[in-house]
């Protein structure tokens, strides 16, 4: 009899632990994907020496954007056999995005990474978990005559770009991190975030803009620095406010103009917001936020096979979502979202131009920074200044 029970007590919780899973399954979000049908626009591939060094880097980052995230915007854009731009990157790699106490990274921890070179606990920007500060990549560029930027659709005091300039062991001090951006070698700021700034501190260290036309004064060149801050916070999308795309071929044109003067440029740009529709499970956003994204990295291809000087890297902090691609019916797919969160999954590395070699295969995170270091033959340079 005890047999019995015990078998029938079994059986309920088999039964019980079936109708939570089913309960959670359906409550996963789904969405449908309207398939595009466009042809792909190539870009002209070069080849490049592989003893041959960069000058400069470009560093751009997709945030939130794992490999699905760039599968259903192909899809959606031109179908599942469309080639986007990130997609024509001659070198791939993956990379392990794990940050110093936990199996998944928050932004700061994953940018810190990339400037530092040190693994650090989430929400910390560009310091170890015991609060010691580590100098980032423009910081020790700066030393060797280089001139660096960022870029970012949200706040410019936001997680990614601040781990290229701040040390701080709290992502949201951003009135702390505006002012260590101000008194940073940061040569050009362009983003949101402008109610973090003190603005007369502001305006009597640098040139400031804040209209998108200011984007295209070509009398801005011949500034020495520049900050530029188009909302309060994020970048709200709309015919008003700059693109991602249009402030990082602002930026490229203002620091490849002083590459006579200086060692060469670094410029980091991410495409912020890709993460936050991934948080607010919108694929429609994301979307456009994704293709914002891949036209700058065509733009920035087209650079690299015009300049020649210059390796281009892409990769992503992390993927947000848990996004999953279910199939298709008619001419829509079906997407399902796992989480409102971030994920543990390994992400893209992709590159192009001298030393772009470098990228391929698994890494940590912490190893981009180190091979932009070794492909720069950073050990090798002098100490210099940059009168730009």
């Amino acid at each position: 009899m005890k047999k019995i029970f015990l078998l029938l007590i079994s059986v309920l919780i088999i039964i019980l632990l079936l109708v939570i899973y089913e309960f959670n399954s359906n409550k996963l979000k789904s969405e449908f994907v309207e398939i595009g049908n466009n042809d792909t626009r190539l870009i002209e591939i070069k080849s490049f020496a592989l003893e041959r060094k960069p000058k400069n880097i470009i560093l751009i980052i997709g945030d939130g954007t794992g490999l699905n995230q760039i599968a259903i915007s192909r899809i959606a854009i031109g179908g599942p056999d469309y080639k986007l731009a990130i997609d024509q990157m001659p070198y791939t790699g993956f990379s392990l995005t794990h940050s110093a106490n936990n199996l998944y990274t928050d932004s700061a921890a994953a940018a810190t990474t990339w400037a530092t070179g040190y693994k650090t606990s989430n929400k910390f920007l560009s310091m170890t978990p015991d609060k010691e500060i580590v100098k980032t990549i423009p910081e020790l560029l700066s030393d060797k005559g280089f001139l660096s930027g960022v870029v970012a659709t949200s706040s410019i005091t936001h997680a990614t770009p601040a781990a290229f300039y701040a040390h701080v062991d709290s992502r949201y001090k951003e009135e702390e991190i505006a002012e260590q951006l101000i008194d940073s070698p940061i040569a050009i700021s362009l983003g949101g975030g402008l109610e973090f700034f003190d603005l007369d501190n502001l305006k009597s260290k640098t040139t400031f803009i804040n209209d998108k036309k200011d984007l295209f004064d070509k009398k801005l060149i011949s500034s020495k620095r520049i900050i530029g801050l188009f909302d309060d916070d994020g970048i709200v999308r709309s015919d008003q406010k700059p693109t991602q795309q249009e402030m990082t071929k602002m930026a490229v044109n203002f620091l490849s103009s002083k590459t006579k003067a200086c060692s060469g440029f670094f410029l980091m740009s991410e495409g912020s917001q890709i993460d936050w529709y991934g948080h607010s499970n919108d694929v429609a956003k994301m979307i456009i936020e994704f293709k914002d994204f891949d036209e700058t990295i065509r733009d920035a291809m087209n650079f690299v096979s015009e300049d020649e000087d210059t390796l281009l890297i892409i990769t992503a902090d992390h993927e947000t979502g848990g996004l999953q691609i279910m199939g298709n019916e008619n001419n829509q797919t079906k997407i399902q979202w796992g989480t409102g969160s971030h994920t543990g999954t390994p992400v893209g590395v992709y590159a192009y131009g001298p030393g772009a070699n470098l990228f391929s295969g698994l890494m940590d995170n912490t190893e981009i920074h180190n091979k932009i270091l070794e492909v720069i033959n950073f050990k090798e340079l002098k100490s210099s200044s940059c009168s730009n």
